[in-house]
């Protein structure tokens, strides 16, 4: 059985939209490691110093209140900044909607939700193998294929709760993994998440700050099969980078769609000259309003 729970609260900058970030989680949910319920949680298997245990995250009174179980006392703090990271605590609301304002399409976005944030990464190895499988793929395609990759290659927890069944897999158990059998796909995305691995092993400073964005993306399309979408995505929120931005991504482009057609990626990037350094933000809130768009929410 796991020890007695811990528990935790991380005060946020208000406004804080919980809902949104979410929602963005709960679509991005990997079957076995992450789930939502009904109560408005986020919950997930985690790894520490060998041992593997489970959070929840709910919003509370005064922030975010966080239920530890299997996790030893003395890694709380450590787990406090990790889920401040994920859950992007420390943003500053204002800086970012009088950065944004400017700009006819995101100005009304930006009032109706003032409280968005930027979703980070738990496990920035995790988030860097997600970016991959979703690379030309839906969102619903690419969690299908992580799904696979935990049940392949995940460690089994030793007491399950309810859909929280495996925690994900390590960089040693997929560097000589045949994942593009295992997924049944192409073979080219199985070697990329192979090589992501093997970086991930002899560079323990991969996922380490960077000293600017540029810097980030020249370590991370170094290794091959990782191109300029799948770095922007890593850096964005594996890393935090404000400024990331995944040019040719397909919702962006087309939440900005205008009578006349979508922009080009070209067009795209020129128009988010203005919104540095929070371009980031700025795809966060295309996001939201292209899924609103799309489900008529």
């Amino acid at each position: 059985m796991f020890a007695e729970a811990i528990e935790l609260r991380l005060p946020v900058r208000p406004p804080y939209d919980w809902g949104a970030i979410r929602a963005f989680l709960a679509k991005r949910a990997i079957p076995g490691v992450e789930a939502t319920d009904p109560a408005a949680a986020y919950a997930r298997t985690v790894s520490l110093a060998g041992r593997h245990g489970l959070l929840t995250v709910a919003p509370g009174a005064d922030g975010l209140r966080v239920t530890l179980r299997g996790v030893e006392a003395g890694h709380a703090e450590a787990v406090a900044g990790r889920l401040r990271r994920l859950f992007d605590c420390d943003a500053d609301p204002g800086a970012v909607a009088a950065c944004l304002a400017g700009d006819p399409i995101l100005a009304p976005l930006v009032a109706a939700r003032p409280g968005l944030r930027l979703p980070g990464a738990w496990d920035p190895f995790e988030t860097g193998c997600r970016a991959i499988l979703g690379q030309q793929v839906s969102v619903a395609a690419a969690i299908g294929l992580a799904g696979k990759l935990v049940a392949a290659f995940g460690t089994p927890l030793a007491e399950p709760s309810g859909g929280l069944t495996h925690v994900f897999p390590a960089p040693a158990d997929l560097v000589e993994a045949d994942v593009a059998r295992a997924l049944n796909m192409p073979r080219a995305r199985g070697a990329a998440i192979r090589a992501l691995a093997a970086a991930a092993l002899a560079d323990p400073d991969l996922f380490a700050p960077a000293e600017s964005l540029e810097a980030a993306l020249l370590r991370f399309t170094a290794i091959r099969g990782i191109g300029p979408w799948t770095a922007q995505y890593i850096a964005m929120r594996a890393l935090k980078l404000p400024d990331a931005l995944p040019v040719g991504d397909v919702g962006l482009l087309r939440a900005l769609e205008t009578g006349i057609g979508r922009p080009s990626p070209a067009e795209l990037l020129a128009r988010a000259e203005a919104w540095r350094p929070f371009r980031a933000y700025a795809a966060q809130h295309l996001w939201a309003a292209d899924e609103a768009t799309v489900t008529g929410r």
